[in-house]
């Protein structure tokens, strides 16, 4: 490295996953490793067979950006069936990425400018920080209390301001286990709906309950 050719600040500010360090530590005093979601069952028949018989067809170009059309079409039937969500296009409405990591960076990258404000409720993914920093934002992170991981209104309602663009929700909460009820949900909304304020949501853990 050189002064010239070197990282930049934003890549210098980041650490080393904290997940990937606890599951150092667990192989290191043979503990089990709570840290990271390894798989302990094989893929299904069905997806095996199918993988192999895309490769027997030589299904090898690329897709449409946005999502190959029919599996567009498969969860916008989803989102109508299960949710209600009628409107749900799949041409525009939907976009398929690489997991609900790549889905909240390229969403923060996508509508936040340097000067925004993302609240994140903490503790929080290990992400959620480096995604809104790495998208030119500012997080501002608003605590949820021990022991029942619930958030003060008005604690909440004093992050928001002219500069909050954002705030991201993870029900069930990675790392407390927390699942937002639908009274604290609400008063997100409102907070969300007098500031004009975007709402991430991170859902992968939607189907546990």
């Amino acid at each position: 490295m050189t002064e010239r050719i070197r990282p930049s600040k934003k890549a210098v500010s980041f650490t080393e996953s904290v997940i990937r360090e606890m599951t150092r530590l667990a192989m290191l005093h043979d503990a089990i490793n709570l840290s990271q979601g390894f798989p302990d069952f094989a893929a299904p028949e069905e997806v095996k067979e199918a993988a192999r018989k895309a490769i027997a067809d030589d299904i090898n170009q690329y897709p449409i950006t946005w999502g190959a059309e029919g599996f567009r079409q498969a969860l916008a039937r989803t989102y109508r069936e299960r949710y209600g969500m009628a409107w749900v296009d799949p041409e525009r409405d939907i976009t398929v990425t690489c997991g609900s990591t790549e889905a909240m960076v390229a969403s923060m990258l996508g509508v936040l400018d340097p000067g925004d404000e993302v609240v994140v409720f903490e503790p929080f993914y290990e992400n959620y920080g480096p995604d809104t920093i790495i998208s030119g934002a500012v997080p501002r992170t608003v605590t949820l209390h021990v022991p029942d991981w619930t958030f003060d209104e008005a604690e909440l309602a004093a992050a928001f301001n002219e500069r909050t663009r954002g705030i991201v929700i993870n029900t069930p909460n990675n790392p407390t286990g927390k699942v937002f009820s639908r009274t604290e949900l609400d008063v997100i909304a409102a907070l969300c709906q007098k500031w004009d304020t975007i709402v991430f949501t991170d859902e992968i853990y939607e189907h546990i309950l």
